[in-house]
């Protein structure tokens, strides 16, 4: 079956070598590509049929893992298989805790990735490290976060990054009273007393750095 894969990351070079490296399981089949969240939604709302992404973890208008818990929310059907620069095992098993089916280190070898996904679109997972325990803290957060609308969850990243309701009003081309709207049931759901606290919960998606201290990615 020809497969259509979806490479969500803002590196174009990246994005080239993924499809390099996927020659061959892509035999037939095609690649969408998108460099920021808001992107990843437009080619996931429109009429395209996509049985695979391939996630970056950074790229613009994501925080931490907040892509992968947006697609787990929004599109459970699609497999979603974490291609990240930063292999820190706290972000490997939080990965698979927030529903990835793999997680592959962008300095693994190709072949790597090609047995990956391989692995996810036989409906198995592709994780180099054994099973991680469970960790009730981030299951209570992705399903505090699960119950955000699409419009909400934007508003809520724009919250997190400290723009005022008439900027985030400006940002998405809504009302700012709309916007208000979302801002009072996204601390609702989220049973957040105020926009700062919520900041924080975003905040807890962050990447754990990497050992070497180098930039997430």
């Amino acid at each position: 079956m020809a497969l259509t894969l979806l490479i969500a990351d803002d590196h174009p070079m990246f994005r080239g070598a993924l499809l390099h490296a996927l020659a061959e399981p892509l035999r037939g089949g095609r690649a969408l590509e998108a460099a920021s969240h808001s992107a990843m939604e437009a080619v996931l709302a429109g009429n395209e049929t996509v049985d695979l992404v391939l996630l970056d973890l950074t790229m613009p208008g994501a925080m931490g893992f907040s892509s992968l818990l947006w697609l787990r929310g929004e599109h459970p059907d699609i497999p979603v298989l974490v291609v990240s620069s930063n292999d820190h095992p706290r972000n490997v098993r939080r990965a698979q805790q927030f529903g990835a089916a793999g997680f592959v280190s962008k300095s693994a070898p190709a072949e790597v990735l090609r047995d990956a996904v391989n692995e996810v679109m036989n409906g198995g997972t592709a994780f180099a490290a054994a099973r991680a325990e469970r960790s009730d803290d981030d299951a209570r957060l992705a399903a505090r976060l699960a119950r955000l609308t699409p419009a909400q969850f934007r508003v809520l990243m724009l919250m997190a990054e400290g723009l005022l309701n008439k900027q985030i009003a400006a940002e998405l081309g809504l009302a700012e009273n709309t916007v208000k709207i979302h801002v009072t049931a996204v601390l609702s759901k989220l049973e957040c007393r105020s926009r700062t606290q919520a900041a924080v919960l975003v905040k807890s998606l962050d990447l754990d750095e990497g050992v070497d201290g180098s930039h997430p990615g």
